[in-house]
């Protein structure tokens, strides 16, 4: 019996997280597309073992643990939030937004923006240390 070819236009609900984050790279075709894959290729160079989840009709998020941080995309940012991000050491004052909670605190990239992959993964290898922390109590 011959497979049958995969349906084109079928329901995301069928793709992977990994699969859905792909294709909303590819579906923004812009500065934030490339802004979003960079930030995710920083994520997964920082802790290989970071679980890619589509949560919230469509923003990436990456777990160990426990939520490490999301990559929301708008018109004119990309916005990279930790969940716990208030409870993070930020030498680098990398957080630049979100500052008022007690708890989360976010990083908004521009269209222009470098970014300081050095200490970006040192603010993602902490989160990933605070959650695996908290998940061996």
């Amino acid at each position: 019996m011959k497979k049958s070819k995969p349906q084109q236009g079928k329901s995301s609900s069928h793709k992977s997280p990994s699969q859905q984050i792909d294709a909303r790279i590819k579906e923004l075709g812009d500065w934030r597309g490339a802004m979003l894959g960079r930030l995710r290729a920083l994520v997964k160079e920082a802790d290989p073992d970071v679980v890619e989840e589509w949560k919230w009709r469509g923003v990436p998020v990456w777990e160990h643990d426990g939520i490490i941080c999301t990559g929301e995309t708008y018109k004119a940012v990309v916005k990279m939030t930790f969940a716990k991000g208030a409870a993070l050491p930020d030498p680098s004052h990398l957080f630049n937004s979100s500052l008022e909670g007690n708890v989360r605190r976010a990083i908004d990239f521009h269209e222009d923006d470098t970014i300081d992959a050095k200490a970006l993964k040192a603010l993602i290898r902490a989160a990933v240390t605070l959650n695996t922390s908290k998940a061996k109590r």
